[in-house]
């Protein structure tokens, strides 16, 4: 087996440790230390956050879509693929070296979705634009952590608290959603998004495109 690669390094904020952009032949690695954060192999769950949650608004006329977490642009992807050509899909990513990976050695990757008219990169925290006004988003996918008990960064907390939810509800338009990437089943988040009000399903969907292997969750919190 070929070994893998270094390719890149980024900092993450507030203390929140090293990133490394790892490669071995064809597949990409994203690590916090001896975590792996994402790997290229394995899409599944990250396309699902977007395919599940536009099930859910199907039909609406321009829609506008905010992605929390840049990651290797699989959400991303999934978007653009079931979204109309008036949709509007912000994208926010805080840490530059990963925006910056996805134009350099993942550009095999994102296969050229930030290129898209429809697409707008805020290279910064996603929590104030979640914040900013009310009513502003058809959907909030969020995938900014291994999940709502923080790894790489003690203020994604601030997304997953009661408050957090709270703004995001407030944040979608009547009938939007709100949609979570986790690596693992979280009882008390459940518990949390039922409390702001949301209608919160808890699906189990594969890590691999083939259902094999491990699986992920993602939660739905559909906006009365």
């Amino acid at each position: 087996m070929k070994p893998w690669i270094h390719l890149d390094s980024a900092q993450m904020p507030d203390g929140g440790g090293e990133l490394r952009l790892m490669r071995r032949d064809t597949e990409f690695s994203i690590m916090a230390g001896s975590i792996e954060l994402m790997n290229s192999r394995l899409s599944g769950s990250e396309e699902a956050l977007a395919t599940l949650a536009w099930a859910r608004l199907a039909g609406r006329e321009g829609p506008r879509v905010l992605i929390g977490g840049l990651g290797m642009g699989f959400t991303l992807r999934a978007a653009l693929a079931v979204l109309p050509a008036d949709a509007k899909v912000t994208v926010a990513e805080l840490v530059p070296e990963v925006i910056a990976w996805a134009r350099g050695p993942l550009a095999e990757v994102f296969r050229g979705c930030l290129d898209d008219p429809r697409v707008a990169v805020h290279q910064g925290d996603v929590g104030p634009l979640i914040a900013a006004a009310p009513a502003a988003w058809d959907a909030i996918l969020l995938d900014v952590d291994n999940g709502p008990e923080g790894l790489t960064r003690k203020a994604n907390d601030s997304l997953y608290d009661l408050p957090g939810l709270a703004r995001a509800q407030t944040s979608l338009r009547p009938g939007g959603v709100l949609a979570v990437w986790s690596s693992a089943p979280d009882e008390g988040f459940t518990r949390r998004m039922r409390r702001t009000g949301l209608k919160t399903e808890e699906v189990r969907v594969p890590a691999r495109k083939n259902g094999r292997g491990a699986r992920h969750v993602i939660w739905l919190g559909v906006r009365g």
